[in-house]
């Protein structure tokens, strides 16, 4: 930022009488401007050797001055394009802490799936052996499908996790079976009873619940980070008006012209013409705040029991549990996953750092002025009696006016059209609208792509075998005791020679959910 302060120059008389007495004295030399204006590259053709009458002057004061009507023009330019520079490079700080914010998140959150995903390797083949290593593809998939969903896929996290349920259903009803012959038919008719026969308890339920709020919120969480980065970039780019360009050239450089290089601008005068320059920035605020506090509001999910820590790492042991609640040997096995997943846990890291950055950048677009003010105005004893007012070097009067466009309508600095508005930053306001509400719903574990409404896992008998599908499928030889984990069930001993290669009739399929309304009554 220093690099766009303006540099000072050797100083000159402060008053009329110095110039001359009604032209009997000579006028003062522009040999400072001369040396001023050649360092920031122009041409010295044409400017003055000493001080000119300035009526030809259409932004700087028409008094005495060094400066031509080129000068100015040139002056002009050259302060727009030097605080155009200077909003960009501002922009581009808060646009790097926005992306290490985002890197460092993003990081630690896939190095949870990726611990996640090999604690459920380790932990699952010495327990659940061959039945894990023959159907390791089920699990893989639930991994790949949550990573692509959190990189922003189009990608129903509802749909994912109950088709993970219904395949894992068909493969441990398989596998608690092998020793009967079951059609691919048979175990999709089982798998759409998933509701209905609940065979991994309350597990689905809660799991579905937690693993969905969890993940669109930090979707969502770093959607938040990325849409603010690009606000503040496509912010950054939009060129000051032709009124601000005016301002700044009479804030910044008449000064020179009128042989005053080392006056700085009064306080009040630079709020004034920083708050005209940038007033649609300053509109950006209140979407600008509301985005942010909702994302400390999500960031703030992000920890505890049921944070996203929690949540990812404890997903090998939940599923660990619905299968052995089915499989009938839920305590040996929840046993050895809870010893194995409590050496994994640890605080995840940033998302502290996030919240306190996030606080601390909600006042930024109205904090703009202030900041590009500060290295400029002047300082010290006797300052506002002194400083460079936009006329001369005298105190500021004006009232320094309030935040954004609308408050813009009678500053006496810039003149700006508040019916106007910037269109481009008028867009990344929606864009703030649109993501703060993104978060809001995350805040509710909803989606922007779907809404989660199967929360009644009652049943309603939905989903039942069609007659030509269940009745062309082998059917089971029925069996007096129920299978045991890891061990094929008994064959009823009334059954003989190759009748032991039947399958039980679907038709209990059909009736299982008139058994349950009976129950239920």
């Amino acid at each position: 930022m220093d690099s766009f302060i303006i540099a000072a120059l050797a100083v000159c008389s402060l008053t009329a009488p110095a110039y001359g007495d009604k032209g009997t004295s000579k006028a003062r030399s522009c040999s400072d401007i001369r040396q001023f204006y050649s360092g920031k590259g122009f041409a010295l053709d044409g400017v003055p050797q000493s001080e000119i009458s300035g009526e030809h002057l259409r932004i700087c004061p028409q008094g005495y001055t060094c400066c031509t009507s080129d000068m100015e023009d040139n002056l002009a330019l050259l302060s727009r394009r030097e605080m155009e520079g200077l909003l960009k490079d501002v922009g581009r700080s808060l646009q790097a802490s926005l992306t290490g914010q985002y890197k460092a998140f993003d990081g630690s959150f896939l190095e949870l799936l990726n611990r996640s995903t090999v604690s459920l390797q380790e932990t699952f083949t010495p327990t659940w052996g061959s039945i894990y290593s023959q159907n390791s593809q089920v699990f893989s998939d639930l991994y790949t499908d949550l990573r692509h969903y959190y990189r922003g896929s189009n990608v129903n996290l509802e749909e994912v996790l109950n088709e993970f349920w219904a395949k894992l259903l068909e493969k441990l009803f398989y596998q608690a079976n092998k020793q009967y012959v079951i059609g691919e038919d048979y175990l999709e008719c089982v798998s759409k009873q998933i509701e209905t026969l609940r065979p991994f308890g309350d597990t689905p339920r809660v799991m579905k619940m937690m693993v969905t709020r969890t993940f669109v919120a930090a979707r969502s969480f770093v959607q938040g980070l990325v849409v603010s980065g690009e606000v503040v970039r496509k912010v950054s780019q939009v060129q000051l008006s032709t009124e601000c360009t005016r301002a700044m050239m009479r804030m910044t450089y008449c000064p020179h012209c009128r042989g005053m290089a080392s006056a700085r601008p009064c306080a009040n005068y630079c709020s004034n013409v920083m708050k005209g320059c940038l007033a649609n920035q300053a509109d950006l605020n209140t979407e600008w705040r509301h985005l942010a506090e909702t994302m400390m509001q999500v960031a703030g999910r992000f920890d505890g029991p049921s944070g996203v820590e929690s949540v990812v790492l404890t997903l090998p042991s939940r599923i660990s549990e619905a299968m052995s609640t089915m499989m009938e040997n839920i305590e040996t096995i929840n046993s050895k996953v809870r010893k194995l997943m409590n050496l994994l846990l640890s605080t995840l890291p940033q998302v502290s750092d996030v919240t306190v950055r996030l606080r601390d950048m909600q006042p930024y677009w109205v904090s703009l002025p202030t900041i590009l003010c500060s290295d400029r105005v002047a300082t010290g004893t006797g300052a506002e009696d002194k400083c460079w007012n936009g006329m001369n070097r005298a105190r500021y009067l004006p009232e320094v006016m309030g935040d954004g466009l609308a408050s813009q309508i009678n500053n006496p600095e810039v003149e700006i059209d508040i019916t106007k508005p910037d269109m481009t930053i008028r867009q990344q306001i929606m864009q703030l609208k649109i993501m703060t509400h993104r978060l809001k719903n995350a805040l509710n574990g909803q989606d922007v792509d779907f809404q989660d409404t199967s929360d009644d896992v009652s049943g309603s008998g939905s989903g039942m075998c069609a007659d030509d599908m269940c009745s062309r499928g082998p059917r089971l030889v029925p069996i007096t005791d129920r299978p045991k984990f890891f061990q094929p069930p008994p064959v009823n001993e009334g059954v003989k020679g190759n009748h032991a290669k039947q399958n039980l009739p679907c038709i209990t399929i059909y009736l299982l959910p008139l058994l349950i309304l009976l129950l239920r009554r």
